[in-house]
């Protein structure tokens, strides 16, 4: 029995407005007879990716593959979900016979890039990444594989541009802003990354790791922390010229200049210590690990 178009239509809407739990909430007052319908399986299948409730999308999709047989969306949603699992082999599997089905689908594409990215198959991946962008170059799936790739050959500055074409592409995609707001925290741009993982939650609510880092950049944007905006926008290279500073001034015998450099730098190493977790207790009234 087909599901009545008008609840499958409200249940596609939510999912466009990443609102998963509500578009499960839906799938469930669907009628026994209908919930077997293949796109209901499809649905429910993408709604729980969403929440990254890889058990349960595993399940929906082998329940869907067993009640309609083959099927490319969810023979492709039960490859995430088990390559989300640490299951690759199995995965490949999965996601190879979704290819056989739709060859030329560029989400399926980009799924199988992602498995050979997480198995250090690089140079497969890219032939599978370009495959995808040929078919669909502004899809969200192909900008968020070519950053990934891009990152694990190392190419950081590739990453950080995609990402920017990513975010001006779709400006108020969840994923784009998170990946915004990730290397912004590695520019140590705190204000910048707390805006679009705020946006991101914004967009999508149900996400507790958009969540997590919304809550701890704003934690870092904090008056208390603000001194040590240089560090985290410096790093390692912030050590650096602390130490040599104060090398240098030993070697032109300024012993004072250097001692109080040297104290002052170990105060400072002490604060960055003490303030994260002094200001999580101010904030939240109890301490967080």
């Amino acid at each position: 029995m087909t599901a009545p178009a008008d609840q499958l239509a409200r249940v596609v809407g939510l999912l466009e407005m990443n609102r998963p739990e509500q578009a499960l909430e839906e799938l469930a007052r669907l009628p026994g007879p209908v919930a077997t319908d293949p796109h209901v399986y499809r649905l429910r299948a993408v709604a729980l990716s969403t929440l990254d409730r890889w058990d349960e999308v595993a399940e929906v999709a082998r329940q869907g593959l067993a009640e309609v047989g083959p099927d490319a969306e969810l023979l492709g949603r039960l490859g995430l979900a088990l390559r989300s699992q640490g299951a690759f082999a199995p995965a490949e599997r999965a996601l190879l016979d979704a290819l056989a089905l739709e060859p030329q689908d560029p989400w399926l594409l980009c799924q199988y890039a992602d498995l050979c990215v997480t198995v250090g198959q690089t140079d497969k991946a890219s032939r599978l990444l370009a495959r995808a962008a040929e078919l669909a170059p502004e899809h969200p799936a192909v900008y968020a594989s070519r950053i990934q790739l891009a990152y694990a050959g190392g190419h950081d500055r590739a990453a950080e541009r995609v990402t920017r074409e990513f975010l001006g592409r779709y400006p108020e995609h969840p994923v784009a802003l998170a990946l915004h707001g990730g290397i912004a925290v590695e520019r140590g741009r705190i204000g910048d990354a707390h805006r679009s993982f705020g946006r991101a939650v914004a967009h999508d609510p149900d996400d507790p790791d958009y969540a997590e880092a919304a809550w701890e950049t704003r934690v870092y944007t904090h008056p208390l922390l603000l001194p040590l905006r240089p560090l985290y926008r410096l790093g390692i290279r912030m050590w650096l010229i602390a130490v040599g500073s104060i090398a240098v001034l030993n070697l032109a015998k300024l012993y004072v200049p250097a001692l109080v450099v040297a104290l002052a730098w170990l105060l400072y190493s002490l604060w960055s210590w003490i303030a994260p977790p002094l200001v999580r207790r101010l904030v939240r009234g109890r301490w967080r690990s």
